[in-house]
């Protein structure tokens, strides 16, 4: 008998689970006839819940891969999850919080071990959400960025790429969260437009007296790490005072004064300090004319021993109103206006992001760039839209050393080991380091493991090919890679798609997709980007129920 209401929650479930059983989604390796049709799910975070823009990308997907299934071709659409270091540590971190208890209490190995824990019992939230949206990938398939397999893989590719020269450890600035006490990628950083402030301080010019020049910042707690101020090379009111030197205020520091294009004569007064340890511009100033580096801050940003007494250990922002009120009482503050500008968060940690110098491993992108622009412009991949190749071509033009590691437990820990001189030893495992060691020194000596992890976007740009098998020749490589489409929103075709492209390129000298569908976000009525943050996000489970 026919129940009275129907209730597709109830007979979707059935079928779905039928289907799933049956093997009605699942590839077919042995159909040697049939075009192969594969596509790879952008990995959601295995801490996620399904939103919007998980609906619309999957059902993008599910519709090509629906298509070619009953055209009759062997179809693989490839799921899983991503490990999401930083997302997955906080959320055990704050397990342990509510237990006064920190991740050093436990130390790694167990918080590592709680990780997994917690993933085992609620890390497989977002995988039955999408079977619940009715998303028919092959879930026999599925594959995890931390499980054994797709762990080799960034292994081999970290070692292989250091023994090419194409990864390196250098001392460069980052994206530092004084909260999370890690490096965090450009797209983990939040950019808030607020009205600040502009104060303009005058240096005294040595050997002019009572001759000043003025600069604008919007930062004065950086100020004791100016090592130089710049004028742009053809301000005719500073070209005389090229090459002259001026006294930084406070730490009573000679610096010289020198004429750089980034120095912008409409802006503010025409002459900036420069500070390259504590602004990514300022970095690039300093690289270019040969200036000091200065690290003024520590891990929690306060004010190191590199400054006079008073002010070590000091808040960057109390140290603000300090430096302020002391340039003030020097007579040296000539005036404070109004700034509109945008001040950069850390998108998880809600603190304000601080350029910081620090040791960290670099991948050297502009080379692995290189083919991967080539292959574009060739046509093997195609981007549709084809106005995003526009998006694609303008970042790996301009691309910088690409930072991947990150100062948390959760992730691939880096292989590597130092000696004791600090001599690197980059392996497969620690066995292989240690017999290059012996070979190095002569003798057998300990090792010590870097304790960082792998930024997340580094397994994830290997995606296409580790998850069929590589680094072994498997029957699915060979059948599936490269993958015909890629369906993914433009906010990361520079974070993922780019990066996919050259590890693709790199290792199976082939691109990893031939066509990349970009789609648009999913916004909300005033065209907000939704996030819980902002409390404007909607729950498609939940509209699918209700209507």
């Amino acid at each position: 008998m026919l129940d009275k209401v129907y209730n597709p929650q109830e007979i979707e479930e059935y079928h779905y689970k039928k289907w799933e059983n049956c093997g009605a989604f699942s590839s077919d390796i042995e159909k040697d006839a049939s075009i192969p049709f594969s596509i790879v799910i952008p990995p959601p975070n295995v801490t996620g819940s399904l939103h919007m823009g998980h609906a619309l990308n999957n059902a993008l997907q599910d519709v090509l891969i629906r298509y070619r299934r009953m055209k009759g071709d062997d179809v693989l659409w490839q799921p899983g999850t991503d490990h999401a270091g930083i997302a997955t540590q906080m959320i055990v971190e704050r397990q342990l919080e509510s237990e006064n208890k920190t991740r050093h209490d436990l130390g790694r190995e167990q918080f590592i071990k709680r990780i997994w824990n917690w993933k085992a019992e609620s890390g497989g939230t977002i995988t039955q959400q999408l079977r619940r949206l009715g998303a028919s990938c092959d879930w026999s398939r599925e594959r995890f960025t931390m499980d054994e397999g797709l762990s080799k893989a960034v292994t081999k590719v970290f070692v292989e790429l250091y023994k090419s020269g194409l990864i390196y450890r250098d001392q460069r600035l980052v994206n530092w969260d004084p909260k999370l006490q890690t490096a965090i990628s450009d797209l983990e950083v939040e950019q808030r437009e607020t009205v600040g402030k502009l104060w303009y301080f005058r240096y005294p010019i040595v050997g002019l007296k009572q001759k000043f020049i003025t600069v604008a910042t919007t930062r004065p707690e950086t100020m004791l790490g100016d090592t130089a101020v710049a004028v742009h090379p053809t301000d005719e009111r500073y070209k005389r005072l090229v090459g002259k030197s001026c006294l930084l205020p406070i730490a009573d520091r000679e610096i010289p004064i020198i004429a750089d294009e980034y120095s912008d004569p409409e802006k503010g007064s025409g002459a900036v300090k420069v500070t390259p340890a504590h602004d990514f511009n300022d970095f690039e100033v300093g690289q270019r004319n040969n200036l000091d580096i200065l690290n003024i801050f520590d891990n929690n940003a306060k004010l190191n021993s590199e400054v006079p007494d008073r002010y070590v250990g000091v808040d960057r922002f109390e140290a603000r109103d300090m430096i302020v009120k002391d340039i003030e009482r020097l007579g040296l503050l000539e005036k404070i206006e109004d700034n509109e500008m945008t001040i950069p968060y850390g998108d998880r940690s809600g603190v304000v992001i601080e350029p910081w110098l620090t040791d960290q491993w670099f991948v050297d992108a502009k080379t692995l760039a290189a083919p991967a622009i080539t292959q574009v412009k060739e046509g093997y991949t195609r981007f549709v839209p084809s106005h995003w190749e526009k998006t694609y071509f303008d970042w790996m033009e301009n691309i910088q050393p690409w930072c991947v590691s990150r100062q948390i437990w959760w992730g691939h820990q880096i292989p590597a080991w130092f000696g004791p001189d600090g001599e690197i030893f980059v392996e497969a495992t620690e066995e292989e380091a240690l017999i290059s060691a012996t070979k190095h020194y002569g003798k057998t000596i300990d090792l010590k493991r870097d304790e960082d992890v792998l930024d997340t976007w580094f397994s994830s740009a290997l995606w296409p090919f580790s998850t069929m098998g590589w680094p072994e020749n498997t029957v699915d490589l060979a059948k599936y890679y490269p993958t015909s489409v890629l369906v993914t929103g433009f906010d990361i075709i520079f974070f993922w798609v780019a990066r996919m492209m050259m590890m693709g390129l790199h290792f199976l000298k082939e691109v990893p997709f031939k066509t990349v569908y970009i789609h648009a976000l999913v916004r909300d009525e005033k065209g907000q980007k939704m996030s819980k943050s902002k409390g404007n996000v909607m729950d498609p489970l939940e509209l699918i129920d209700k209507y």
